[in-house]
């Protein structure tokens, strides 16, 4: 922890502020993730509305220091802005100035960047009494104080003798820490735990899915909804941790006094290795409402009975209070990866309404009597490839949604992202612990596969979604260049904030979708934004820094990855006059290597790139956090010190050693020269530097 600028007043986050966000005192503060418990991100502030927007400009911004995508949503609370950073640094700013007050490093080991799903980024802080607690991706649960960032208290939610992570948001719900993990990829048991915000004791722990039934009941707060989900599993499942883990969304209802998870993926994804006798799997792909004094259940809607496609339900949630058919009804909102839009009664669990928000291939649609999908004939993997939409990378993610009851309309980045799946023989199946267990085959029938990729990157297409929950349809629309846009924000002044694949920040009309102003961000903002008021002055801020999202499209744009500033902290006000320094301009494609390995070696390097490398490179190669395409020659003679080595920890790269040999990291980088040489000419031409 370093000290900068002045001190900084104790954070007025408490039972009281939560519950009267409205009230003067407390409007112009962003005190949780959501803003609200509720999760809505809707401000009441009005000073930036639709008639001035275009006057905005940049106040001040913070560069972070990293190329590696920042999910963060601040958090501003009585003049101070708190974020977060990758590897889970928090610094808190003077919000009006961007002055440094203070910087809080919990010094992760960088060997995590490569352990968590996604990368060592995390969704966002929380604030409660005086403090803000971190969620570390090594386990650790964090407390520091807010007004020096001393560390106050820490924990641990779980050894790091298995591969979970955490990389979703701390909540805390009056008094109480929150927080879920992820790993389901790798081979965990997924569970939520809850500490108290003073002391962090363990209050209660809740399982999502069963672990070995000899072993008994675990002694929890689940051990009678496991009781529930026990008969729903067949199989060894216990061996691969049966996944289910909580790696976002969690939202509280204090009136209920209900704490709502949405629940992730099995381990592996495919069911008939997972669960090989059948079976629902609860309470995979799930919301679970449990007790939020005791974590005991109380009710559960599965969205996707035998989960198999890495769907997860853990996108945002949203509580809101609807009038549906006449009739009053608070309910809890989700547009989980599945492609489909769900209301359900929050109170209850009742299935409320569901329909698809893209072209949907595993569902035909949602049985109103029973609320379970109906699956189509071509749902189900097969052992041959198909083509899926939506698929594991989901039609919605984790970028936030926004709610505006002015409008009655629910905002969130969508996309068609169409993939070619199939999965492995269940026999061909081998569990290795800390990779990516999915059992899915990327290499069979190499011929049909380009086929259907060819068709699958005409068909992606990325756009900004407004949804009327009531109805259960579109409102309107606003396409992008492809998937990859940011998390939303709405406002009182009818304005919705999003960050777009066209590196730019964006607000539009709320009622219509039309575009008001934009700015250049020279990155894409993915995260969530927020808006904020410091004596008398309206605030937008965001977090700018790509993440990784694959896409067909935005790696077929020469330059488009490689061409990126450092993440930043930006924050805007009307007639803010602050410029970011200019971009260098862009630099050729290297030449890739000769190829020279044959066949059989490049398969297996697709099957182990897909297993290993692809969540951060990006799925065939294409595009990611960075395109392994084109590397340089230099990285090329350095790729195993790299890969099995260790050599660029300090820039998040952490060792594969332990889960890869000498010759296997080998067929993966033949793989890559392979797919660089396939691609190489085409993008050298359309950038021009071809010789």
């Amino acid at each position: 922890m370093s000290g900068e600028g002045s001190a900084v007043q104790a954070t007025g986050v408490t039972a009281e502020t939560m519950r009267n966000l409205d009230a003067p005192g407390n409007a112009g503060d962003w005190m949780s993730y959501g803003r609200g418990w509720a999760e809505q991100r809707f401000s009441p502030l009005v000073q930036i509305d639709e008639s001035n927007v275009a006057r905005l400009g940049l106040a001040w911004y913070d560069d972070l220091d990293t190329l590696r995508g920042v999910q963060a949503t601040p958090l501003v609370v009585d003049g101070v802005l708190y974020n977060a950073s990758v590897f889970n640094v928090v610094t808190a700013y003077d919000a009006a100035t961007g002055e440094k007050l203070w910087t809080y490093d919990p010094e992760v080991d960088p060997q995590w960047a490569r352990l968590a799903c996604c990368g060592p980024s995390t969704r966002g802080i929380s604030a409660w009494e005086g403090k803000i607690f971190i969620g570390a991706l090594d386990g650790r649960l964090i407390a520091i104080d807010a007004k020096t960032g001393e560390e106050i208290w820490t924990t641990k939610t779980f050894e790091n003798t298995e591969p979970y992570s955490i990389t979703g948001p701390t909540r805390v719900f009056d008094g109480k820490v929150v927080i879920g993990q992820g790993g389901a990829d790798y081979g965990v048991r997924g569970f939520v735990s809850a500490y108290d915000a003073d002391t962090g004791e363990q209050l209660w722990k809740f399982y999502i899915v069963p672990g070995n039934p000899a072993d008994g009941p675990d002694g929890e707060a689940s051990d009678e909804a496991m009781e529930i989900a026990l008969p729903t599993w067949n199989g060894e499942w216990w061996k691969y941790g049966g996944g289910g883990t909580a790696w976002d969304s969690i939202v509280y209802d204090p009136e209920l006094n209900l704490v709502y998870i949405g629940t992730g993926n099995g381990s592996p994804h495919v069911d008939t290795i997972r669960s090989p006798g059948g079976g629902d799997n609860l309470f995979l792909c799930s919301i679970v409402a449990v007790d939020a004094d005791s974590g005991e259940y109380r009710w559960h809607y599965q969205m996707v009975p035998a989960e198999s496609w890495d769907f997860t339900c853990t996108q945002p949630m949203m509580l809101a209070d609807l009038e549906i058919e006449g009739r009053e009804r608070q309910v809890i909102m989700q547009a989980p990866k599945n492609g489909f839009f769900y209301v359900l009664d929050r109170r209850t669990g009742e299935f409320i309404s569901a329909e698809s928000y893209v072209p949907n291939t595993w569902a035909s649609h949602i049985d109103p009597e029973t609320g379970r999908p109906v699956e189509t004939d071509r749902a189900r993997l097969t052992y041959e490839p198909q083509l899926m939409n939506p698929n594991a990378l989901g039609s919605h993610s984790w970028h936030p949604m926004a709610y505006n009851p002015n409008t009655g309309l629910v905002y969130f980045p969508a996309h068609e992202h169409w993939m070619v799946m199939a999965k492995i023989q269940e026999e061909d199946f081998e569990y290795v612990n800390w990779r990516n267990n999915s059992g899915f085959d990327y290499v069979s029938n190499p011929e049909r596969r380009r086929e259907l990729q060819a068709i699958a990157d005409t068909r992606e297409a990325g756009f900004l979604l407004a949804w009327d929950p009531v109805r259960q349809q579109e409102a309107w629309r606003v396409e992008h260049i492809a998937p990859g846009s940011g998390g939303v924000l709405a406002t009182a002044g009818n304005l919705l904030f999003q960050g777009t694949p066209e590196k730019e920040f964006a607000a539009y009309r709320a009622t219509d979708g039309a575009k008001l102003w934009s700015m250049a961000t020279q990155n894409v903002p993915i995260a969530g934004p927020v808006t904020y008021m410091v004596d008398g002055v309206q605030y937008v801020a965001v977090n700018v820094g790509w993440g990784g999202q694959p896409s067909s499209t935005l790696a077929s744009i020469p330059g488009w990855s490689s061409n990126m500033a450092t993440a930043r902290l930006m924050v805007f006000r009307l007639d803010g006059q602050a410029e970011l320094p200019p971009m260098p301009p862009p630099s050729d494609l290297p030449r890739p290597p000769r190829l020279t390995a044959g066949e059989d070696v490049v398969r297996q390097g697709a099957q182990l790139f897909a297993d290993t490398c692809s969540s951060c490179h990006g799925d065939d190669a294409r595009g990611g956090l960075k395109d392994l395409r084109w590397m340089t020659s230099d990285t090329h003679d350095a790729f195993f010190d790299i890969v099995l080595r260790g050599t660029r920890t300090d820039k998040g790269m952490a060792s594969f050693a332990d889960i890869l040999t000498q010759q296997e990291a080998e067929a993966i980088h033949q793989y890559l020269i392979a797919r660089a040489n396939e691609d190489w000419a085409d993008m050298a031409a359309q950038s021009g530097s071809e010789n």
